[in-house]
């Protein structure tokens, strides 16, 4: 069997709270919670999901990985506003405004983007 992605680990200074923002951003469940380990995904027996690990130090600098997210193109702009309303915010790092994405980050201050579907990008 190839190699798949399991998990998307992300370090965090507030556990519960970071995995919980995570949940709702993507409306996903709280798979498994222990002290030093939350497991989110979008079902029990899915082939995917987030994996968060404490961490003593917040974090400093740009991220070297983030994710995309996007969603119907009719409701983006509203899933952004939902974003944002649950602890999100919007970030500079350098984009002209013409970009096709959003830049966010969540409340430990790892960016992510918005990103227009990829349908809507070939008209």
């Amino acid at each position: 069997m190839p190699l798949t992605l399991h998990h998307i680990v992300v370090d965090t200074h507030d556990l519960p709270g970071l995995a919980r923002f995570w949940a709702a951003a993507l409306r996903w469940q709280v798979l498994s919670e222990r002290e030093r380990e939350v497991v989110i995904g979008p079902a029990e027996f899915a082939p995917i999901g987030m994996c968060f690990m404490p961490v003593a130090d917040r974090k400093v600098g740009k991220n070297r990985l983030h994710l995309d997210l996007t969603c119907e193109a009719e409701d983006r702009e509203a899933e952004i506003d939902r974003l944002l309303a649950l602890g999100a915010r919007e970030v500079d790092i350098g984009q002209t405004g013409q970009e096709s994405w959003t830049v966010l980050a969540d409340p430990e201050g790892n960016e992510f983007c918005v990103v227009r579907p990829k349908r809507s990008l070939i008209n």
